[in-house]
């Protein structure tokens, strides 16, 4: 009876309105931004959590995961797509890996996987990880392919092509990379690349709300799946279908905004991993004497004020995401969208510049 009140409550809610941003900084200035994306129908809805120090700063809701249902986003347990996120954990799980001499960054992919076709050059695990292995990127409507292809089955895309480079002498950012890296992976250890994370990363570190597509989860989290959503001219309209189970090295988890800021305090504090595993994964790579800004699955930079972070941005189909840790400001801020690219980064990054002000 509880759910059909609530139920009607949201049918007949009223959609938000702006709200001024003058005479406003800090915390206060950071929510109407957020808010106001929604007001202005940039984004259908968002889920945001900012933790300092471990305390939770903000943690709140905009918008909505359903839009025609109007079910409200909800930052605990709204389930969202998180796209490139995905990269983070599995650069996890690699380390892990090679704390437990499973793998060896710098051995040669076809050590693992010696039946993959051969190239005229050879690549490590360490250069699929970074982005430098010269695999390609997306083709045509690659991005949003839906067909149930297994890790091993995804290879069947993109095996047969040449490399772009000379592995090592470039950067090229792509998912492919992680599809091969996963492959690799799960060849080494003799089990599934989602069992071992699951096992390895995911169950030490209690992210209880963070999943594969299409496995086999508690009806709570079903029900709690945000809708994905793709702007238009005229507004919001429901996101193509896609199976991203091929690529979840890559881009396939679903989690919460709770659980991804989880996994960035994971990150700032350390946990699981040895220190000296973390130097590995968080240094950008260097080629032809510069650095990519890439480590092994995170984004290893500097914002526009030179404050330095790792994390990821991530797109997908129905989905746009932030995970920036600040090691200095000991800060992490998880954003999730449950939309394409609604191209809307320049006021995200506004927000976080409110919050690390502070």
């Amino acid at each position: 009876m509880g759910n059909l009140i609530a139920h009607i409550k949201n049918l007949f809610s009223t959609p938000p309105k702006v709200k001024p941003l003058g005479g406003l900084n800090g915390l206060e200035k950071a929510d109407v931004l957020f808010h106001n994306l929604v007001a202005e129908k940039k984004v259908p809805g968002l889920a945001v959590t900012i933790l300092d120090r471990g305390e939770k700063m903000l943690q709140k809701g905009y918008g909505f995961a359903d839009l025609e249902k109007r079910v409200q986003v909800d930052p605990k347990h709204t389930v969202f797509r998180i796209a490139s996120i995905s990269k983070c954990i599995t650069g996890l799980a690699l380390g892990k890996m090679v704390e437990d001499g499973i793998v060896d960054l710098d051995e040669s992919f076809y050590t693992y996987v010696p039946d993959y076709p051969k190239r005229k050059y050879d690549f490590t695990l360490r250069q699929l990880a970074s982005h430098t292995a010269g695999i390609r990127g997306y083709r045509g409507k690659e991005f949003a392919l839906n067909r149930d292809y297994s890790i091993q089955d995804g290879i069947e895309i993109f095996k047969n092509d040449p490399l772009f480079f000379e592995p090592g002498t470039s950067y090229l950012y792509n998912s492919f990379d992680f599809v091969l890296l996963s492959l690799a992976m799960q060849e080494a250890s003799g089990v599934s690349f989602e069992e071992y994370v699951q096992k390895k990363v995911l169950n030490p570190l209690e992210l209880e709300n963070t999943f594969p597509p299409l496995q086999s989860i508690s009806s709570s989290a079903v029900e709690n799946i945000a809708k994905f959503y793709t702007k238009r001219a005229l507004g919001f309209t429901k996101a193509v279908e896609v199976n991203n189970t091929y690529k979840l090295a890559g881009g396939g988890y679903l989690s919460t905004c709770e659980d991804v800021a989880q996994l960035g305090q994971a990150i700032l504090e350390r946990k699981l991993l040895k220190q000296e595993t973390y130097d590995e994964l968080l240094t950008s790579q260097i080629v032809e004497g510069k650095p990519t800004y890439y480590g092994l699955g995170f984004q290893v930079s500097q914002d526009d004020h030179g404050r330095a972070f790792v994390g990821h941005v991530g797109s997908s189909v129905g989905a746009y995401t932030n995970l920036f840790v600040y090691p200095e400001q000991e800060k992490v801020i998880a954003i999730l969208i449950n939309c394409t690219d609604p191209k809307v980064q320049s006021v995200l990054d506004e927000a976080i510049v409110c919050v690390l002000n502070l």
